[in-house]
């Protein structure tokens, strides 16, 4: 048995029928030609594929087990998944579209996952409308709990399950599964969380000198010299300022733009038990293009682009806030290469500039306070904890969450942020599963209390995939939003580059003979024309 850690559990015990905590993606499958007509089952190939790769995937063969009266955080124990469970067949009716797909995704996302089996589950759609040429085609809806992967730890699970090519690799069959241990008794349990708890706070206690070293480096760094290791209240306001504060230049002049409170929106609310989903895809190289254009790096653009594409949302379904909206951005702290099925990240938060009607505007602040945040989290990050002492902490978070829901806390707390954006890197070739080439890989990511709309992009094959999962009660139109991100993705596109200043001119030696010089007139540069951005200003 292998105890969660806490960042870990803390996602089973805030899961409630309104609040799923699990992950996934939908993808969009064409099958080989060999399955044209009736000929092929691609969901019992798909299940002995799995099977095939089971000894490679230690996260998808195990399941909890309890602790005694729930006095700590439960632990893993080995159990072989029921593959005709996990993997299951939906049917839908002929010619089936994406919208179709995106409205079976928004029933079955706030549908939990069985506790008692391993914790994922893989949902196979036939009836799928044909590809332009009659290729047959499925899609595929999966769901892993969050308890047991991030982002990061799902893509190196699907490295594991995908293939480069049409034709699965070999697997070596004498792949270590590791020795199956025999279940601990109720005493034996009870000794490894007592263990376990004393672990977590000795290493939680050696941790403590090294967070105030760096918080109090930041202090002299910030406010100068003894008189910073003097102040507390100066201290206070530094904690203060790295939480709440972003630098954002408009305009060529700079300005503090405050990260707390953000304003309350309809997304800001308690939630339902429904979800209503959208995917949208970008084409990465054009975005890249233009990214580069402006110096941005690739999640400046993806922040302006769902930025752009929230300020016409609420425009038009109102109101638009006069304060910008604040983004809710997980950031990793994992290690590179490690490829560990747990969650080792943290959160920060973006200005997104919506306030802002000028484009350029609102990207030079994205940019600035994209800048202020990677300075600050690049100290902090290594002070966020993902495992503490967790004993009677199940109980506490378990009330807690219930609580939180049905009092609609929510409504009543000052907001913090007012949705998640989560940019997850992903594959940049093709990948296929079971013989099926992958189309498509829209991410399917949790909302919770508060935050009512999770924004989860990944990139893959020269595409940037964007999942948007909402309360089907606080944001019903998330076709709507799609629509207004490729707007927003249009108007980025047509938005010229910032002139760059002039190169200074070397002086050249006076002439011998004096002689009268021309003014020379500066050269100017010829605007763009573009149908693209008329569209967008139209809009």
């Amino acid at each position: 048995m292998k105890q969660l850690a806490g960042l870990d559990a803390s996602f089973l015990y805030l899961e409630t029928p309104q609040m799923p905590m699990h992950v996934g993606a939908l993808h969009l499958l064409e099958l080989p030609d060999r399955y044209r007509g009736c000929d092929g089952d691609y969901v019992e190939d798909l299940r002995e594929h799995m099977r095939a790769r089971m000894p490679l995937l230690p996260a998808l063969r195990r399941r909890l087990l309890a602790m005694p009266l729930g006095l700590s955080n439960p632990g893993w124990v080995d159990a072989e998944p029921d593959l005709d469970e996990h993997i299951v067949e939906i049917v839908l009716p002929e010619h089936s579209g994406m919208a179709e797909l995106e409205a079976q995704v928004g029933l079955l996302h706030p549908v939990l996952l069985d506790r008692s089996r391993p914790l994922w589950k893989f949902h196979v759609f036939t009836g799928v409308e044909a590809g332009p040429e009659g290729q047959p085609r499925v899609a595929l809806y999966t769901q892993l709990h969050h308890a047991a992967v991030d982002g990061q730890a799902a893509v190196a699970l699907a490295q594991v399950i995908l293939d480069l090519s049409p034709e699965p690799r070999a697997i070596d069959a004498l792949a270590a599964r590791g020795r199956r241990r025999g279940q601990l008794g109720t005493v034996g349990m009870l000794r490894a969380a007592v263990s376990q708890q004393w672990k977590q706070t000795v290493k939680l206690a050696r941790s403590l000198p090294n967070a105030a070293t760096i918080l109090g480096g930041m202090a002299v760094k910030s406010l100068g010299g003894a008189a910073a290791e003097a102040s507390v209240d100066k201290l206070r306001t530094l904690l203060s300022s790295v939480a709440a504060q972003t630098t954002a230049v408009v305009r060529g002049k700079k300005s503090v733009a405050s990260l707390g409170p953000a304003p309350r929106t309809r997304l800001n609310v308690s939630l339902s038990a429904t979800r209503s989903f959208a995917g949208v895809t970008l084409p990465l190289a054009e975005l890249n293009r233009t990214r580069k254009r402006h110096g941005a790096s690739l999640n400046d653009a993806v922040l302006f682009v769902i930025g752009g594409a929230l300020r016409r949302y609420f425009a038009k379904h109102g109101p638009l806030p006069r304060r910008s909206l604040v983004a809710a951005v997980p950031v990793s702290t994992r290690a590179a290469g490690d490829t560990t099925s747990n969650n080792q990240a943290t959160m920060s938060f973006m200005s997104l500039g919506t306030q802002l009607s000028d484009p350029a505007e609102r990207l030079a602040h994205v940019m600035a306070s994209s800048k202020a945040m990677k300075a600050q989290m690049s100290q902090l990050k290594s002070l966020m904890p993902t495992d503490f002492p967790s004993l009677g902490i199940p109980w506490l978070m378990q009330a807690g969450a219930m609580l939180y829901g049905r009092a609609r806390v929510a409504e009543k707390l000052p907001v913090i942020a007012n949705v998640v954006v989560s940019n997850v890197p992903g594959p940049q070739l093709p990948l296929y599963l079971a013989g099926a080439k992958m189309l498509t890989n829209y991410p399917t990511s949790i909302a919770v209390h508060g935050l009512a709309l999770n924004v989860t992009v990944q990139t893959y094959n020269q595409s940037l995939d964007i999942g948007l999962m909402a309360c089907g009660e606080a944001l019903p139109e998330t076709a709507e939003l799609a629509a207004y991100v490729e707007a927003a993705f249009m108007e980025f596109q047509a938005l010229p580059a910032a002139e760059a200043p002039p190169a200074p001119v070397a002086k050249k030696a006076p002439a011998r003979k004096a002689a009268a010089r021309k003014p020379v007139a500066k050269a100017t540069p010829r605007p763009r024309a573009s149908t693209a951005r008329k569209k967008a200003a139209a809009g």
